[in-house]
């Protein structure tokens, strides 16, 4: 099986046997009669269709997790409620949505070793001897999480270095955005890989055979990396999520999760590949699932990689590295035919377009093949960090929805100085200029590469303390992160918003994200998080 840490997989195991059977034992109840709950004494956020704010002070909530009405200060339902929730004055919020995480590495990266603390190459050296010095057992030391660039100091990540900590058993370690691995010579061995010292990292294809290699989770390990990833995302108010790249094994553990009665969290999946897309959802998207909790709806291509690694296609050189532009993760080929073949059956498409000549390449295909497809398509592009004014009329044409990160930069708008130089890092994060020309927007966090972390990614986007971006309004930064996530993956009318005929998923707050500033979101607390009425997360009682 999987290479598991010393996670409590028994006290895991246990957690979700006694939520499935609590599950089952709620169907061989009766059926109640149609109950309401009231939420009230609530000091509330909602947004209205066109985006504007309404403050309330109520919510009716029938049996189903739906919104009946909402209602302002001083009002009460003609019917008195058969139940009423006091929420004391605290301000609730809806629930956020990110747009954008890679849920099951999320889920097993804390099972396998952390390198993500890592501040050099000695230092992550040091953490990856002490970890296999603590697990003699493992035959594959797995980990994840490191990234060079934002390193310190150090050298090439070699396999003479990697070998020189664990030469006795694989070493496999994943970048933190998933697209490198570093290796030592028994890893690559196992592969069927030559070892050759200078030639530690692998990307792109290249890592196929290695990741093959490697013993893959068993079906209770990926249970296990759910529960764990769904406890992570609830705590911090995350009531949804777009899963972007979802395998067939991802997909199995979600409906395991859905059929046991212990599935919470929303997901809007898309699909790793066309044949997976076509084996989960067949001849279209799959229905919503399990009381609007999962559905399939389209496919993830990649188009260029990360700024920091310099794989983000760029219209000019890297400002470090002159001779360098990137690298391309799918031909302009290869992209179009993906989309034509996801478009033919109503399957949404996410873009992964980092750098303005990916950005450019996406819209310009975008244009390309949006007369041939009917219907409503919401195409995305995910990162967008980096967007030449020349492809705004083209992006706000087909309204596309720029799905960004404001979480990740603290770390990356020093980086961004040194890889673009100072004007085009000046340019860099456009998400008023985006919003000022007709797209849409939806925030991230990228995880497991990014923070999970809603409320100081508010705080970056309403500010430019961190050097890069264009700061949002508070209203415009809550939305992206609600309303227009969930408008992104086509869950509009059924979560995001605090409205009638929506579900009740919401989040109650320390403070007032709307009156605070970017200092104190950070210190911002989510105190509990609601799911379709339900309360899931409490501060005071982590383990509910």
């Amino acid at each position: 099986g999987y290479q598991l840490a010393d996670a409590p997989l028994a006290r895991t195991a246990r957690m979700i046997a006694r939520l499935a059977a609590f599950a089952a034992a709620l169907l061989l109840l009766p059926a109640p009669a149609s109950a309401d709950t009231l939420f009230d004494n609530a000091d509330g956020i909602a947004f209205t269709p066109d985006g504007s704010v309404d403050r309330f002070s109520g919510m009716l909530v029938d049996d189903d997790g739906r919104i009946v009405a909402l209602f302002d200060f001083g009002d009460e339902p003609e019917e008195r409620p058969d139940y009423r929730v006091d929420l004391g004055g605290r301000v609730i919020a809806p629930g956020f949505v990110d747009a954008h995480v890679e849920l099951m590495a999320l889920g097993l990266g804390t099972m396998v070793l952390d390198l993500s603390p890592a501040t050099s190459l000695d230092d992550a050296l040091g953490r990856i001897a002490a970890y296999a010095a603590a697990h003699p057992d493992r035959p594959w030391i797995i980990g994840r999480g490191w990234d060079q660039a934002r390193w310190a100091a150090g050298g090439p990540l070699t396999v003479a270095a990697l070998g020189a900590v664990v030469a006795d058993r694989p070493v496999w370690l994943t970048r933190a955005d998933g697209g490198a691995g570093w290796a030592n010579s028994a890893a690559l061995a196992a592969a069927g890989i030559t070892p050759r010292a200078s030639a530690g990292v692998l990307t792109g294809a290249a890592m196929a055979p290695l990741a093959a290699a490697v013993p893959p989770p068993l079906p209770e390990d990926r249970d296990q990396a759910l529960y764990a990833a769904q406890g992570r995302l609830l705590a911090a108010g995350i009531t949804a999520v777009a899963d972007i790249g979802t395998s067939i094994e991802d997909w199995m553990t979600y409906r395991r999760a859905g059929d046991a009665g212990w599935l919470r969290l929303r997901i809007m999946a898309y699909a790793d590949s066309v044949e997976n897309m076509l084996l989960i959802g067949g001849p279209g998207p799959t229905p919503w699932l399990y009381a609007d909790r999962l559905r399939l709806g389209g496919l993830s291509v990649p188009l260029d990689g990360p700024l920091a690694a310099r794989e983000a296609l760029l219209k000019a050189p890297y400002a470090d590295a002159p001779r360098e532009t990137g690298s391309a993760r799918s031909s302009g080929t290869q992209l179009r035919n993906r989309m034509s073949r996801a478009a033919l059956d109503s399957f949404q498409i996410a873009i992964h377009a980092t750098g303005d000549a990916a950005v450019a390449e996406a819209v310009q295909a975008i244009d390309d093949l949006s007369g041939d497809y009917a219907g409503e398509r919401r195409w995305r592009i995910e990162q967008a960090a980096l967007v030449d004014p020349a492809d705004l009329p083209l992006l706000a044409r087909h309204a596309i929805t720029a799905v960004v990160m404001p979480g990740q930069l603290h770390g990356d708008s020093a980086i961004a100085a040194a890889r673009l130089g100072p004007d085009r890092a000046a340019a860099a994060w456009p998400w008023r200029t985006l919003l000022g020309a007709g797209a849409r927007l939806a925030f991230a966090s990228g995880a497991p590469a990014g923070p999970i972390a809603p409320l100081a990614a508010l705080a970056g986007a309403i500010s430019r303390e961190q050097g890069a971006g264009e700061s949002l309004t508070r209203e415009a930064a809550l939305a992206a992160h609600t309303a227009g996530a969930a408008y992104a993956g086509f869950g509009d009318g059924r979560f995001g918003r605090l409205a009638a005929g929506e579900r009740a998923d919401f989040v109650v707050l320390d403070g007032d994200p709307l009156a605070a500033s970017a200092a104190q979101l950070r210190q911002m607390r989510v105190l509990e998080t609601w799911i379709a009425g339900e309360r899931v997360f409490a501060l005071d009682n982590p383990a509910e």
